[in-house]
């Protein structure tokens, strides 16, 4: 038989996994999830940052990183440096790591509502290419009846549309608070 929990735990998974990439965008304010991509050459690997160093964001305009090995300092901060897509310049004072978040003019921040409607059409793309293998499963099936396949069809499509809605939501209001100035 046909399973449409499995296909509403997949697009959900997609949903989620957007969502953790909304939090990584930059939007004016500091927030330690911008740093979430980034990697760390600590002990002759690569790390993310969240498993070398605690991340928070005392102030609106600075991200603070204790190291829990303080040998790693200059690891850490050149990891921020080396990542282009943040563009920041954090600076140590031995024991501590200070990211300043500078304001984001306007270009920047054109330039970063560009680079999420990218991150929501990538969704929008996982969401159709699970439909699809929905789809193919259904057409697969042998022992149900071609109205109960479109009944499914349907089910998915209707499933498709309520996910896209949340994703499109999502968009509008990072959108709005990357525009805030």
């Amino acid at each position: 038989m046909f399973d449409l929990q499995d296909i509403k735990l997949k697009m959900a998974s997609a949903l989620d996994h957007f969502s953790g990439e909304l939090a990584k965008i930059r939007t004016g304010r500091a927030n330690p999830g911008m740093l979430g991509g980034v990697k760390v050459s600590v002990y002759g690997t690569q790390l993310p940052l969240n498993q070398t160093a605690t991340i928070t964001a005392p102030e609106a305009s600075m991200i603070l990183v204790t190291p829990f090995d303080p040998s790693n300092i200059a690891a850490i901060s050149a990891g921020i440096r080396t990542d282009q897509t943040l563009g920041l310049n954090p600076s140590d004072d031995g024991r501590v790591i200070r990211v300043p978040i500078p304001p984001l003019t306007e270009e920047r921040r054109r330039q970063i509502v560009k680079q999420t409607a990218e991150k929501v059409e990538e969704s929008k793309i996982t969401l159709r290419n699970i439909r699809q293998d929905a789809f193919k499963d259904i057409k697969q099936l042998q022992e149900v009846g071609d109205d109960e396949k479109r009944r499914f069809e349907k089910q998915i499509d209707d499933l498709m549309r309520e996910f896209q809605s949340n994703i499109d939501t999502a968009f509008k209001d990072k959108e709005a608070e990357i525009m805030k100035v």
